[in-house]
């Protein structure tokens, strides 16, 4: 099997998986999109490089982390520099609580959010996310315990809302036949 052909059969197996988790990480689908499609850029560039990796998953996971980091210092800096309006963000083909968990991790600071979604959505350990990171382990349990207090109630207030016809029909029909009874 040739270099490429690896890169492409990695590429269908896990490419939705990494896209999922950059967007719950950057809260941003086309930003999780071009980051995962640069590490396997990066991937195709550097063949030997990669057939030295043991988990190609998450070397490319690393890849696409950092991709986004860099790009969010970069925005950063140019939103010092220039002020701008934020346009709303569309998702389209996700499920209604994904996008309610990403709006809600949103909230959060970005070094929260990214232990967060690197913990629940990529299912990193804290020794991995540390690693991934750049940051003691401690520090990693610290953005996870913050986070997941400042998440809490954002969530139990996503919960509580209906968010669709059939889950209103459905928590309004207890309510109905408790009248008739």
């Amino acid at each position: 099997m040739t270099h490429e052909q690896q890169v492409r059969e990695l590429y269908g197996g896990c490419y939705r998986r990494l896209v999922a988790q950059l967007f719950a990480f950057c809260g941003d689908l086309q930003e999780a999109e071009d980051a995962v499609q640069e590490a396997f850029v990066r991937a195709v560039a550097k063949p030997r490089q990669f057939a030295r990796v043991d988990n190609p998953e998450a070397w490319l996971r690393t890849v696409a982390v950092n991709v986004v980091r860099r790009r969010y210092r970069r925005a950063r800096m140019l939103s010092r520099i220039v002020s701008s309006g934020a346009a709303p963000v569309v998702v389209p083909d996700l499920s209604a609580d994904h996008v309610a968990i990403v709006a809600a991790l949103r909230r959060l600071p970005p070094e929260q959010r990214e232990a967060i979604a690197l913990h629940h959505v990529a299912d990193l350990g804290v020794r991995q996310i540390a690693e991934l990171l750049g940051v003691p382990e401690g520090t990693v349990k610290a953005r996870l315990a913050r986070g997941r207090a400042k998440l809490a109630p954002l969530v139990d207030d996503l919960a509580d809302e209906p968010t669709g016809p059939d889950e209103r029909a459905e928590s309004a029909e207890p309510a109905r036949e408790a009248d008739h009874a």
